[in-house]
């Protein structure tokens, strides 16, 4: 018996079967370039049924190496299904490289028995599946996982209470706060919602399926953002109604009874497991990832972090490459002590404006920063012209510098930034800062190269004619020819009563950035982003227009680093 072999199968023989992975996932792998060569020829066990935590089936798919000897195991459960593009993307790529893949469809999907409740089972059903995996034969007590977006929220659920035998976890633009997604900063991230509803709903039944559902929706998220009452429509967007997507839609407060446990985010407060996190400039869960690395370095855990000029999306397209290689070689790594092919950093990230990648022995949560504020000409500068502390919280100094009406009725549209759906990435703002409801303060060329590296953080001090409006701020990147491209951005919800200022913090995300020579800043502001965010505060979306006063005591703060140059 091997040394590493589950006592409970000691003396097991396994004949693996003969057949092949399907031909849609082998026709898909053979397109992707750039990838490790292949190892081992893959074989496939379908249709395996795992007793959940309930015991009614989950229906799961076995990849494993077509060779003699004991490979880890990898297991990846998903509310996605079990065909494209995760047949290929994780039961070929990992299998062809020694790994058994357990690949699951969560409870409710892809023919699993019982009702698809978002983020409740996930925990359970995985402790009961690694119980099912120790009577495997071919299992032999070296487990890991790995996935994206929900597929992140099981690894985090699984490592709340990790089993003995899992040793690696590499979570992928993944989620671990259900309620900080949808409603970030108090606000509805209503697209992203909306995007998420139809991935859950129609994914798992089938690609054509799904992206039927995609180009329904694309055609009514507007119809379905501006409706009265709010969402009222959005059963048309999805073909379908959704009840989950009813609570998220609904539920905004995040001690609502509706979001208890759905949050697995502690479990990296007090991990062991070694775990790799990838992300993207522009992926929607980049701030998770983030958060979920300061807790894991917090709790003395082995980790990394890779972030990559991609969004939620383009990290499996544009990026598959290195996101793959950066996944195979944590996984080596820790499940077969084979660390050749780390890197030798804990943190490797894309430097946007130079396109190139930068390692790194800590990502600066908390850097120096450099104060950049407005003008009444709508330049941005360095001194503060009004000479006023925009740091010291109070409205001595403050002055009225500029202005603009928000109207719910005719929302300022969104424009890329870190979306679920394709429109989302780096955009030309030029047509949307020509609009009358957007601010813009930008620098003079620049004579040398400012470099960023870090959160991106904006003080402002406002007044508002009437109502509670929202603030959005981006910072772009201006070339000279004109094209102003979005780095990051934040928004905030405003409360100080009718006539009276307030100074609030907008959290803009994070970035690594180099403004090159003859290229400019710009800060960008506005009152919302639409149909990313809901049009207005609350329930009333047919609010009235509202006029917005930025005050010269604002400021934009970029996280200066010398670690880029």
């Amino acid at each position: 018996m091997s040394a590493r072999m589950p006592a409970a199968v000691a003396g097991s023989r396994w004949v693996p079967p003969a057949a092949k992975p399907p031909l849609s996932s082998r026709m898909m792998r053979a397109t992707w370039r750039g990838l490790p060569a292949k190892r081992h020829e893959v074989g496939w066990e379908p249709g395996l049924a795992v007793p959940s935590a309930e015991g009614g089936p989950l229906i799961t798919d076995h990849y494993y190496p077509r060779a003699a000897g004991d490979f880890p195991t990898l297991l990846v459960r998903s509310p996605y299904g079990r065909g494209l593009p995760w047949s290929p993307l994780y039961g070929l790529l990992f299998a062809e490289q020694g790994f058994h893949v357990v690949l699951q469809s969560c409870r409710g999907t892809g023919g699993s028995a019982g009702a698809f409740a978002p983020w409740r089972n996930e925990a359970a059903d995985g402790r009961a599946t690694v119980a099912w995996l120790r009577e495997r034969p071919w299992f032999d007590g070296r487990l890991g996982t790995v996935g994206p977006s929900y597929l992140g929220h099981v690894q985090w659920a699984l490592a709340l209470d990790p089993p003995p035998e899992l040793k690696a976890m590499v979570v992928q633009v993944g989620l671990h706060d259900p309620h900080a997604f949808f409603h970030g900063d108090g606000v509805l991230q209503l697209e992203n919602a909306l995007v998420s509803g139809v991935g859950m709903t129609y994914q798992h039944r089938g690609t054509a399926i799904f992206l039927k559902a995609l180009l329904r929706l694309r055609r009514r998220v507007r119809e379905i953002a501006t409706a009265q009452p709010p969402y009222e429509p959005y059963t048309s967007g999805l073909g379908s109604e959704t009840a989950w997507l009813d609570d998220v839609l609904t539920r905004s407060d995040a001690d609502d009874p509706y979001w208890e446990g759905t949050s697995v985010g502690e479990a990296a407060e007090r991990l062991r497991v070694p775990t790799g996190l990838i992300t993207g400039w522009y992926d929607a869960l980049a701030d998770q990832s983030f958060e979920q690395y300061d807790r894991l370095r917090a709790a003395g855990c082995e980790t990394a972090l890779l972030v990559g000029p991609w969004t939620h999306t383009s990290a499996f397209q544009q990026g598959l490459p290195v996101v793959f290689q950066e996944s195979l070689a944590w996984l080596r790594a820790h499940l077969n002590a084979d660390p050749a092919d780390l890197r030798p950093t804990r943190v490797r990230v894309h430097v946007g404006g130079e396109d190139t990648w930068r390692d790194l022995d800590e990502w600066p949560s908390d850097p120096a920063t450099t104060s950049w504020y407005p003008t009444p000409d709508g330049q941005l500068a360095q001194q503060n012209p009004t000479g006023s502390d925009s740091g010291s919280g109070s409205d001595s100094g403050s002055a009225p510098l500029a202005s603009f009406r928000y109207d719910p009725a005719d929302p300022t549209p969104s424009l890329g930034g870190p979306l679920l759906s394709r429109g989302a990435g780096p955009r030309d703002n030029s047509t949307l800062e020509a609009r009358d409801d957007v601010l813009t303060f930008t620098t003079p060329p620049l004579t040398e190269a400012v470099d960023i590296l870090g959160p991106v953080t904006a003080r402002l001090t406002v007044s508002t004619g009437s109502g509670h409006p929202y603030l959005f701020a981006r910072l772009c990147d201006v070339d000279p020819r004109g094209r102003s491209r979005n780095i990051c951005d934040g928004l905030a919800l405003l409360q100080a009563a009718q006539g009276e200022s307030e100074q609030v913090g907008v959290a803009m995300g994070a970035a690594a950035h180099r403004f090159a020579v003859g290229h400019r800043i710009r800060w960008q502001i506005s009152g919302g982003a639409h149909p990313r965010y809901v049009s207005a505060p609350g329930t009333d979306i047919a609010c009235a227009p509202v006029r917005i006063t930025l005050h010269t005591d604002s400021a934009l703060l970029l996280p200066h680093n010398s670690r880029l140059t």
